[in-house]
């Protein structure tokens, strides 16, 4: 009897937990998530120490180094972007982070070519590289593609110093819960080659568990931060015993109780000539905002970005000149913030250094920011111009670049029926 008794704890344990294991996918794992998440990574003419050889044929080198795998034991990954004036960029990666740069699989590395707000070409250059990253008890090889803007285009120079990079891998499966299996997939969203994720309120690893079944996995609902309990059908869970290489862990019900995620509506209902959705929110400095009836007589361009977004950072000087050019005619910006807890100081510094005199909305609710879930934005930057008199979406496209002032500029003579 003393023997059943002390097996009975053990038994309601197995019940209300479940170890999982999922499968290792070296590369496609962006087109699964529904998106990418860019890491910037430092770029500059000093050669890191730990390079021992290079092609001999670069003329104009930028060195940066990605640290991947375990956070308490990284490997340096050297890489080498080279930009010779006049020329073609090229690409190089430590793949096997040896120190010889001369001896790895050549990453891709494709221009596109695109037209400035004066009319003159700037190239995009993107690609991928294949690297291999310890995870657990093997060397796996993880496939992170990268991109580099025009280091020419004016309307990018605060991208001048780096080269952007996101995960394409990510670990696939099944996973059990109230007696339902579901597909899962578990994502190094911040690209570090450590699935355990940032020891923070938002780790950057995100468990997406696909509850309705649709064979997709929806980022608004359906993507759960490791670190965090979550709801799946009216129950909690949390996630416990994840190594760093994410080949196992453990599901198990939670004593905390958390509200299970809703599905944000789509995108595409907010279509130009739509109702803009309606919500109320509080500014960073306090200002009780009634979206879109406080901007009564104007129209205001819906901004969801965050701190921490390349291409979001990349488009701040059109914004900017923007906001200077149109703002006296009746032109406002109010900034969504998908910035994580903890941030409101970092929000702060960044929006006055970078001369953004626009309200911020945040909440510190990283990818489940409650105006971005009321949107489903899926992707960031993300913008929407609405008539504040109407409630109208006037335009939810030709809001980026060379394109942006001439949307607001028709909007705005529209408006004076001019």
């Amino acid at each position: 009897m003393i023997a059943l008794l002390a097996a009975a704890p053990l038994l309601a344990l197995a019940a209300d937990s479940q170890d999982v294991q999922l499968k290792l996918l070296s590369s496609g794992g962006v087109s699964k998530m529904g998106g990418y998440m860019p890491q910037r990574l430092a770029i500059s003419a000093e050669k890191p120490d730990g390079i021992k050889k290079l092609p001999a044929d670069l003329a104009a080198p930028l060195f940066g180094t990605l640290k991947l795998g375990a956070s308490d034991a990284p490997t340096s990954i050297a890489v080498v972007l080279d930009e010779p004036e006049g020329k073609p960029s090229r690409l190089f990666v430590d793949a096997n982070s040896n120190g010889d740069l001369t001896d790895d699989p050549a990453p891709t590395w494709t221009p596109r070519t695109a037209k400035g707000k004066d009319g003159t070409d700037f190239t995009t250059f993107f690609g991928s590289a294949k690297v291999g990253v310890p995870l657990g008890k093997e060397k796996a090889e993880l496939n992170f593609q990268m991109h580099r803007f025009d280091k020419r285009d004016p309307g990018r120079a605060a991208m001048n110093g780096f080269l952007f990079y996101y995960s394409d891998y990510a670990r696939e499966g099944e996973v059990t819960l109230g007696g339902k299996t579901y597909k899962a997939l578990l994502a190094d969203r911040m690209a570090t080659g450590d699935f355990r994720g940032k020891e923070a309120a938002t780790s950057g690893v995100q468990l997406f568990i696909d509850g309705d079944g649709d064979g997709k996995f929806n980022a608004s609902s359906e993507a759960h931060d490791v670190r965090q309990p979550f709801n799946v059908g009216g129950q909690t869970y949390e996630i416990a015993g994840l190594t760093a290489g994410g080949e196992s862990f453990r599901i198990q019900k939670s004593v905390k109780v958390v509200a299970e995620k809703k599905s944000a509506p789509r995108p595409e209902l907010l279509a130009t000539g739509k109702p803009a959705t309606v919500f109320k929110a509080k500014t960073t400095e306090g200002v009780a905002i009634d979206f879109p009836a406080s901007y009564k007589g104007k129209i205001v361009l819906l901004d969801f970005w965050a701190i921490w977004c390349g291409p979001c950072i990349g488009e701040l000087p059109n914004l900017t000149a923007a906001y200077q050019k149109f703002h006296g005619q009746g032109f406002e910006i109010l900034g969504i913030s998908l910035d994580r807890a903890g941030d409101e100081k970092k929000l702060a510094d960044f929006t006055k250094a970078k001369n953004m005199p626009w309200p911020q909305v945040f909440d510190g609710k990283y990818w489940q920011a409650e105006v971005a879930q009321t949107y489903g934005v899926r992707s960031i930057p993300t913008a929407y111009l609405v008539d504040g008199d109407t409630g109208m979406v006037i335009a939810s496209s030709g809001l980026r670049g060379a394109q942006l002032e001439k949307t607001i500029e028709a909007a705005l003579a529209k408006k004076s029926g001019k």
